[in-house]
Order: C-alpha cells, then sequence, then structure tokens
C-alpha cells in the first residue's frame, strides 16, 4: 500500500477574471500527495520452504532498508543458505513473498535473469568458470547479460579487480589462485554487474583461516561504502562490528533479530544466549 504524505498550506492565488474562470480558488485545504517510494529495498513476508516433508523455512518475516548490513547467523542447517537462495531465486520459496522495491519478484512477469542483476550473490564455493582467466570470468556476465559493449565491461572488470587488489592477477586461471583470492574475484565479479544488493553466503567458510582475513577486510569497505549487503556468516566478530542488522536463525524460523549491540550483549531469547555462549 502507497504511503501517504501531507503536503500542508497548498495556496493556489484565486483570480476572477472570465479567461481564468476554470482556474482553482485559494484553498488552505490539506492536499494528500501518494508517496509511492517502496520502504524497504527487500522485504520477507510470511515465506516459507519445504523440501518434501522437511520444513526448511518457517514463516520468515524481516525486511532490508538501503545501505543495511545485515548478518545471518544461527547453527548449520538452520535455514540461513536457503534464504537467500530464495532471495536469489535460486530456490523457489514454498509460500510467501519476496518484494524488492516494493513489487515482488516471484511474480511470473518479473524476469529472474533481471532480478539475478540487481540482487547479485557471492557464494561460498566461489564458482568461477575455470576455463577463462579473471578478467573473462568478471566481464562474461556484463557482456552476456547486461548486453554492454566490451569496452565498458573491460572498464568495470578493471575497476573493481583492482578495488580487490586482483588487477595484477587478470590473465590467471581460477586453479592458480588461492581460495582468499579466488573469492576476492568473486566479490569482483558481482560488483561488475552493478547490484543493488548482494548477498554472501558464508564466503570464508571454505578458506584457510589466514585467508578469511583479507576477504572480511573487503566486505568491511564495502559495508563503508554504503552496498547494500545481506550476509550469512559464522565470523561473529564480523556481524558484531560491521552490520547494522543481526538475524539469528534457529529451526527454520528467525528466533531473534535487532541491532548487533543488543544481540551480542543482551540477547533476549534463550536460544540466541545458548548459541552465542558456544561461538563466542
Amino acid at each position: 500500500m502507497a504511503k501517504k504524505k501531507k503536503v500542508t498550506n497548498v495556496k493556489i492565488t484565486p483570480n476572477h477574471n472570465k479567461k481564468a474562470e476554470n482556474q482553482p480558488v485559494q484553498t488552505n485545504e490539506t492536499a494528500v500527495v501518494e508517496d509511492n517510494t517502496p520502504k524497504h529495498i527487500i522485504e520477507i513476508q510470511h515465506l516459507s520452504k519445504n523440501f518434501g516433508d522437511n520444513k526448511i523455512l518457517k514463516d520468515i518475516n524481516f525486511s532490508v532498508d538501503k545501505g543495511d548490513v545485515v548478518t545471518i547467523i544461527g547453527s548449520s542447517g538452520s535455514g540461513k543458505s536457503t534464504l537467500l537462495r530464495c532471495i536469489n531465486l535460486l530456490e523457489t520459496p514454498t509460500s510467501g513473498e519476496i518484494l524488492y522495491n516494493g513489487k515482488s519478484i516471484l511474480d511470473d512477469s518479473v524476469s529472474v535473469k533481471d532480478t539475478r542483476t540487481k540482487i547479485g550473490m557471492v557464494f561460498q564455493s566461489f564458482n568461477l568458470f575455470e576455463n577463462m582467466n579473471v578478467l573473462k570470468n568478471c566481464m562474461i556476465g556484463q557482456l552476456k547479460v547486461l548486453k554492454r559493449k566490451k569496452e565498458k565491461a573491460l572498464t568495470k572488470a578493471m575497476y573493481y579487480l583492482k578495488a580487490v587488489g586482483m588487477d595484477k592477477y587478470i590473465n590467471a586461471k581460477p586453479s592458480q589462485l588461492s581460495g582468499g583470492q579466488k573469492q576476492r574475484v568473486a566479490i569482483a565479479r558481482a560488483l561488475s554487474m552493478d547490484p543493488d544488493v548482494l548477498l554472501f553466503d558464508e564466503p570464508t567458510s571454505a578458506l584457510d583461516p589466514e585467508m578469511v582475513g583479507e576477504v572480511l577486510e573487503i566486505m568491511k569497505k564495502l559495508a563503508k561504502s554504503g552496498l547494500t549487503m545481506i550476509v550469512v556468516t559464522h565470523e561473529m566478530g564480523f556481524a558484531r562490528d560491521v552490520s547494522n542488522k543481526v538475524v539469528f536463525m534457529d529451526k527454520g524460523i528467525i528466533a531473534e533479530e535487532g541491532r548487533p549491540e543488543q544481540i551480542f550483549s543482551n540477547p533476549k531469547e534463550e536460544r540466541t544466549k545458548e548459541f552465542l555462549s558456544r561461538v563466542l
């Protein structure tokens, strides 16, 4: 439903000339103007996902505003990654709604391809094309999906590869890179598509401990830049220090959500307290 915004003291000067008799007269009445600006960039409403008789997500409701950095935490098997895959349309929800800028992305008229350009995703397993070098990995989506000209795609790819410190490796194949380097390329590839929202599915879980820091540092810079991010993570330090909203999931439901200082310092739910006591 559109939000209504009041505009007060609307004054229109009266004119009794016959030529202007169709003009409105002065009024002090309050006019109501439709404000169709979506309140949230992403809104999840009563989302459920079943695999056969197994209920993975159960009546999920939460919203993300532009510029938010939302971290989703919880035990393995709690439904975190499935939720992200539903938002990116890699999985089709069993029921519920996913709104992007106020419009359902589950409507049959909505292009899945177009949605994924606006809601990008970085996977824990990198998902780079092994037969392409770093530069081509960051250009292929721009050329095939966005239909960008080669020169623009090249400029965009190089910009983001430099931003993540991988511009010196443009000719390398993924097999020649470390896990941390692969993930930085994957981030550059996602950014090259100019998404409005970027989803991260446990982006450091497949990395050696010494590689984790370099990827987290890139993500911190992205958060500071104002990029809207939804991050499934086991990195509690990142969730506490970088995000502005934390969602704790347990057994397919959102057990608790709030600001990081509240979730980590004063959780309300016993299940949240139990989980944090094990991981902190």
